[in-house]
C-alpha cells in the first residue's frame, strides 16, 4: 500500500519488492511450509535484487541503503511468505548489518561480498537453552589460546542454524557469572563445530531453525567482530534494528491478512449478500486496517531517525516490536474468523498467517520483555 508520507525512492522500493514477492515468493509460500524446506529459489533470487546486503556497500555487493529500505522489504516480503522474510532478512539485518557495523575493513572484504550474493548463508547465535529473555546469562565461553579463542557452548533457536555457512556467535570472554562478551565469526566447517536438531516448528516452517555446539572451536583473534570488550554493545545495537525490523515484519503479516480477509469478505455469500455487507465484519477489517497504519507509521517513524543516527531509541524500537507483534497475531486471528471454517483448513493462507504470527510475540523479545523495557524508560 503506497502512503503519502514515503518518498518517491521509497515507494519504487515497495514497488519493486512487492512484484518480486508476487512472481518470486508468493508462488512457493505452501510449498516450503509444508516440506519444511529452506526456499532456496527464493533466496537466489533475492540475492540478484539485492536484498540479502541492503544496508552493505555497493563494492561489496550491497545496495548502499538504510533501515528504511530494510523495513519497507520486511514488510513486502512478510505480507506473502514469512518464512522467506526471515531468512532473507536474517541474513541482511542481523548478519551483514553487524559487519557493516563493527567489522574491520578486512573483515568486511572477507565477508560481505559472498553474504551479499547468497554464495555464504549466515546466523547470528544468541540464545541458549538456559538463556532467553535473559540472554546476558548466556554461558557460551571463549577461552584465549595462542592466536585466538576457543568456543566451548552451546545455541538454541538459531535461524537459518541448519544451513549456515557462517555464524556470528556471542560468547563470554571472561567468567560466566560477568557481561564481558564478544561476537566471533565461525566458519561452520570449523573443527569442534557441530550443528544439533533442525527444530520441527508451528509457524515459519520454511525457514530453518536448528541448535549450534562448540567444543573447543578455534576462532582466530582476526575473526573477532567488533572487538574485545565491546560485545554488548554490539549486542543491543543489533537488537534495537532488529526490533524495529520485526515490527516491520508483524504489520506486513497483518497486512496480508487483511488482503485476504477483504478479498474473501467481498466473495463469500451468507443470506444472500456477501458477508463484507455485515457490519461486524466491517468493523474487524476497519480494527485491523487501523492496527496496521499505526504500526507502519511507528516503524517508519523509529526507522528514519536510526538512519539518521539518532540514539537513545530503546523504548520506540521496542514499542516497534511490541506493536509490530500484536497486530500481527491480531489480524491473523480476525481474518481466521471471517473465513469461518475455511480458515481453519490449509486450501486458505490465512491459516499459515495466524501460525507465523505467534512467534512473533516471543522471538527476539516477548511481548512481555517489551512492554517492561518500555515501561521501565519511561519511568527513568
Amino acid at each position: 500500500m503506497k502512503t503519502a508520507l514515503e518518498s518517491d525512492e521509497h515507494r519504487l522500493m515497495r514497488e519493486t519488492v512487492r512484484k518480486f514477492a508476487a512472481d518470486h515468493v508468493a508462488p512457493l509460500a505452501a510449498e516450503i511450509d509444508r516440506e519444511e524446506r529452506f526456499p532456496r529459489e527464493s533466496w537466489e533470487a533475492a540475492a540478484e535484487l539485492g536484498l540479502l546486503g541492503i544496508r552493505a556497500p555497493e563494492q561489496f555487493g550491497g545496495s548502499d541503503l538504510g533501515l528504511t529500505e530494510t523495513c519497507i522489504a520486511g514488510e513486502e516480503l512478510s505480507a506473502v511468505c514469512m518464512s522467506t522474510a526471515v531468512t532473507v532478512l536474517h541474513q541482511s539485518n542481523l548478519v551483514v548489518d553487524r559487519i557493516v557495523d563493527h567489522g574491520t575493513p578486512e573483515q568486511q572484504a572477507r565477508y560481505l561480498p559472498g553474504l551479499c550474493d547468497g554464495s555464504i548463508i549466515g546466523c547470528l547465535a544468541i540464545t541458549e537453552p538456559e538463556a532467553g529473555s535473559d540472554a546476558m546469562s548466556m554461558r557460551t565461553k571463549a577461552t584465549r589460546t595462542e592466536g585466538g579463542w576457543l568456543l566451548n557452548g552451546a545455541k538454541t533457536f538459531i535461524t537459518n542454524g541448519p544451513v549456515a555457512d557462517l555464524a556470528l556467535v556471542y560468547a563470554k570472554t571472561g567468567p560466566v557469572e560477568d557481561r564481558e562478551l564478544a561476537l566471533f565469526a565461525v566458519d561452520t566447517t570449523a573443527p569442534g563445530f557441530s550443528k544439533g536438531r533442525k527444530l520441527d516448528k508451528l509457524g515459519w516452517r520454511g525457514s530453518p531453525t536448528g541448535e549450534l555446539a562448540f567444543s573447543d572451536c578455534f576462532v582466530p583473534d582476526d575473526a573477532v567482530i567488533g572487538g574485545i570488550g565491546n560485545g554488548i554493545k554490539v549486542l543491543r545495537d543489533g537488537l534495537a534494528s532488529e526490533r524495529v525490523l520485526m515490527g516491520a515484519q508483524g504489520v506486513g503479516l497483518a497486512a496480508g491478512a487483511l488482503r485476504e480477509a477483504v478479498r474473501y469478505a467481498g466473495e463469500r455469500r451468507q443470506f444472500g449478500r456477501p458477508i463484507g455487507d455485515f457490519q461486524l465484519i466491517q468493523a474487524k477489517i476497519a480494527d485491523m486496517y487501523v492496527g496496521i497504519e499505526l504500526g507502519r507509521a511507528l516503524v517508519s517513524k523509529t526507522a528514519a531517525a536510526i538512519d539518521a543516527g539518532d540514539s537513545g531509541l530503546t523504548r520506540l524500537a521496542s514499542a516497534c516490536k511490541l506493536h509490530g507483534s500484536e497486530v500481527a497475531m491480531n489480524a491473523a486471528l480476525e481474518a481466521v474468523q471471517i473465513f469461518g471454517g475455511y480458515g481453519y483448513t490449509r486450501e486458505f493462507p490465512v491459516e499459515r498467517y495466524l501460525r507465523d504470527a505467534k512467534i512473533m510475540q516471543i522471538g527476539g523479545g516477548t511481548s512481555e520483555i517489551q512492554r517492561i523495557i518500555i515501561g521501565r524508560e519511561m519511568l527513568r
